[in-house]
């Protein structure tokens, strides 16, 4: 059994990253099938995180990638290899299955590019923030907030 309880985490600091919490509970959420394929999630700067995957026997043919209302999606789908045919196998440690990965994302975050290189699957993302999420900074002014009209007149009501 390997769950963990993040919860003094999220009582001890202030601001933990929303992105880490979604992808953990993603991968907390499939427990059938959370071992495989193993993958790491990486920090890459303040905006900017990666993902690697571990997808060795899989050709970029195999495998599909979909992004769709924040939910990730990485699904690779491989037939049976006839070239394996009459082959007698004393161990078989390289798994051939199939398998479907779903990673929930933070809003705004967007899938930058994905390689397949090595039998590692490196997904890049990216949090881009619209300029009207965006904090911006406001000027204090000293001074009377009304301004005196230009000429002296007074209208009457």
């Amino acid at each position: 059994m390997r769950t963990y309880d993040f919860s003094p985490l999220y009582r001890s600091f202030v601001g933990f990253d929303r992105m880490a919490n979604l992808i953990d509970a993603a991968s907390q959420s499939s427990a059938t099938n959370q071992a495989y394929p193993p993958y790491n999630v990486i920090r890459v700067d303040e905006d900017s995180y990666k993902i690697e995957m571990a997808v060795a026997g899989f050709d970029n043919d195999d495998i599909e990638i979909e992004s769709h209302e924040n939910v990730l999606s990485i699904i690779a789908r491989r037939e049976g290899s006839a070239d394996n045919d009459g082959v007698e196998y004393l161990h078989r440690g390289i798994a051939e299955r199939g398998f479907e990965r779903r990673f929930q994302l933070a809003d705004h975050v967007i899938v930058k590019n994905a390689e397949l290189r090595n039998g590692l699957l490196t997904i890049s993302l990216k949090r881009e923030l619209p300029e009207a999420l965006k904090p911006r900074k406001i000027a204090v002014h000293y001074g009377n907030l009304i301004e005196a009209k230009p000429s002296g007149k007074s209208k009457a009501a």
